[in-house]
């Protein structure tokens, strides 16, 4: 029955593309939504009456589904998050009038992509074996590349979409690599295997499953992907960020940390990558001029943050903080949708909405400040408890945690006050007023990220961890003090920053901090360098390989035709010969057939004759 979770969504999507085009946009919407609600409710009963599943491929490879504490919030988070981005992409991506023609194949196709996507989603949480993960693993990928190559016919966009979808499918190889070592020492695929895996194959497994989980999640050095990935439609980006395709590296961390924390160095090396993404992240969003892109890589830090949680031995933090980041994050891609419209462009230079789109810039700020990390907002509350993990491991940690959120503050306020800041520019578009549907997904989220301020209660965050098993760090009121302090200290630097913004022009190295530090251009070269060489290998496959080659055929087709022409010597030759024999022998039989009888009784005679004096000499002797 737990087929049924990941596999209705995938049948939905097929129905929403081949039916779709020639529906209305409102029937083109509730019916994805309704196949995106009915997905919920299977996950819920699934979870209720613990569900599971197999199919038998043969005796070695068995495709398994199986519930688990982070499959659990995956599942039913992945659908909630997805509901009001479904409405939303129906109502700011999908043309206006429709009329009786419905909405065409590629208003179609987009819904159905995104409908997949959580399908796809789903199979991949609820794999219960490394065979089963790597199928929704490639289903992720090559969704998310059709979503972020929508509009495929504009400049540099099928580009972007390779350049995404190759960098991950580099990591990609480490999870073959982690199912091979698992297979190889224990005949099988299931994630329990890798309990009783020892030795250099449980190493090569664990550094095949960090190499996968860093390049979906955009960890450092695999992080300048995002930015790629920003060419695709803003409902896509913020489905993508929040609760599907980055989200699946954490999840895979946290639902194998128990069983990989027994090899000495994955522990310490996940901190090492989450916490230097979480620093890096935040200066690349605190210099970022472009929307979409400051989000991006806020993205790649939040989920650094995640990683320390995981390392520190904590997964459960990094769950509840990956469920208020998807509220929030999800928010704020929808509300710089909306500010994209009206401005023209992504550029926050040219934003300054606060006055023109009020009630949207005062939804945003609510998610401006959970980001923030300010109290009493749930995210404020995880992030803490990512702090009081870090703490359990060093001291150091924990304050470069902290000032990993310092940052995260500063570029909050920066995103909001140059988005939604009340100094309007001028020459904006206006082009229209956002709809009601568009403003009711992302209110929707944001009450949801306020909802999760219940989480600063000890009963409300009793009340979900203790039945998920789930453990949170003890922590230090003073570095709780500490924390929230430095964000605020975010806050004043990031409107002191966009203060200084409006007179300056940014420096160079504030715009190569802002992309990466270069590694975007890094990897160009390095794409560019492996078509080069790949080309020069082409090149003398054709003149050298393929030279060789054609000169083996045509001395094989000369050998062909002698041998040939050998054995047609031999079949004609051969058998010809013992004819012109066989014809000699009869006519010289011919000769001595006379016909008169007397000559034949003389040479009876004469032999007889001979015979007798034979006999006689050899008695003799």
């Amino acid at each position: 029955m737990l087929w049924s979770v990941p596999l209705l969504p995938l049948l939905c999507a097929l129905l929403v593309y081949v039916y779709g085009r020639w529906c209305r946009r409102a029937v083109l919407i509730l019916s994805a939504v309704g196949g995106v609600i009915v997905a919920l409710v299977l996950a819920a009963v699934a979870i209720m009456n613990d569900w599971g599943g197999s199919y038998r491929w043969s005796e070695a490879l068995v495709l398994t589904l199986k519930l688990s504490t982070p499959g659990m919030l995956f599942t039913l988070a992945v659908p909630l998050i997805a509901l009001p981005i479904v409405v939303y992409s129906g109502y700011h991506e999908l043309p206006r009038n429709t009329g009786r023609e419905g909405v065409g194949g590629n208003g179609a196709r987009l819904v159905a992509l995104i409908v997949a996507f959580i399908g796809a989603m789903q199979l991949l949480v609820l794999a219960g074996d490394l065979l089963t993960l790597l199928i929704a693993w490639e289903l992720v990928g090559a969704c998310s590349w059709a979503l972020i190559s929508h509009h495929w016919g504009e400049r540099d966009i099928p580009r972007d979409a390779a350049t995404a979808f190759l960098v991950t499918r580099l990591g990609d190889l480490g999870l073959y690599i982690a199912a091979a070592a698992v297979f190889a020492g224990t005949g099988s695929f299931g994630y329990t295997a890798l309990g009783v895996l020892d030795g250099g194959l449980l190493q090569v497994a664990a550094a095949g499953i960090i190499l996968a989980a860093a390049a979906k999640s955009a960890q450092i050095p695999f992080s300048f992907w995002l930015f790629a990935a920003m060419s695709g439609p803003v409902s896509v980006s913020a489905l993508l960020h929040a609760a599907t395709m980055v989200a699946a590296g954490i999840y895979l961390l946290a639902r194998l940390q128990p069983e990989l924390a027994a090899v000495v160095w994955f522990m310490p090396l996940t901190v090492t990558i989450g916490l230097a993404t979480a620093l890096a992240g935040g200066v690349v969003a605190t210099f970022q001029g472009h929307a979409k892109k400051l989000l991006a890589a806020s993205t790649s830090a939040q989920y650094g943050l995640m990683w320390v949680a995981i390392g520190a031995g904590f997964p459960g933090v990094a769950l509840l903080h990956f469920i208020a980041h998807a509220c929030l994050k999800a928010g704020m891609f929808l509300s710089a949708g909306l500010a994209e419209r009206h401005a023209g462009s992504y550029r926050l230079a040219d934003m300054r909405l606060g006055r023109r789109m009020p009630r949207v810039a005062v939804i945003t700020l609510v998610s401006s400040l959970a980001l923030a990390g300010i109290f009493p907002l749930g995210a404020a509350w995880s992030k803490e408890q990512v702090v009081s993990a870090a703490s359990h491991q060093s001291l150091w940690l924990a304050l470069l945690v902290a000032v990993a959120g310092c940052l995260s503050a500063l570029y909050a306020t920066r995103f909001q006050l140059l988005a939604y800041g009340w100094h309007e520019r001028d020459g904006l578009l206006g082009s229209r007023i956002s709809s009601v549907p568009e403003l009711g997904a992302l209110a929707a989220l944001t009450l949801a990220t306020l909802g999760l301020s219940l989480w600063w209660s000890p009963s409300a965050h009793q009340a979900v961890i203790e039945p998920l098993g789930l453990s949170l760090p003890s922590g230090h009121l003073w570095l709780l003090a500490l924390s929230l302090g430095l964000a605020v200290l975010g806050i004043v630097a990031g409107a002191s920053m966009v203060r200084g913004e409006r007179s300056t022009i940014p420096h160079g190295w504030q715009v190569h901090a802002g992309e990466w530090f270069g590694l975007p251009k890094l990897a160009q070269g390095a794409a560019a360098t492996t078509l080069t060489f790949g080309m020069s290998l082409a090149r003398f496959d054709d003149h050298v390989v393929d030279a060789g080659l054609r000169g083996t055929a045509r001395c094989a087709r000369w050998l062909a035709r002698w041998n040939a022409s050998r054995a047609e010597w031999l079949a004609e030759g051969v058998p010809g010969g013992l004819s012109r024999l066989t014809k000699w022998g009869g006519q010289w039989a011919r000769q001595a057939q006379s016909g008169q009888m007397h000559h034949y009784y003389s040479g009876i005679v004469v032999g007889f004759g001979l015979i007798v004096v034979i006999l006689l000499l050899g008695a003799y002797l």
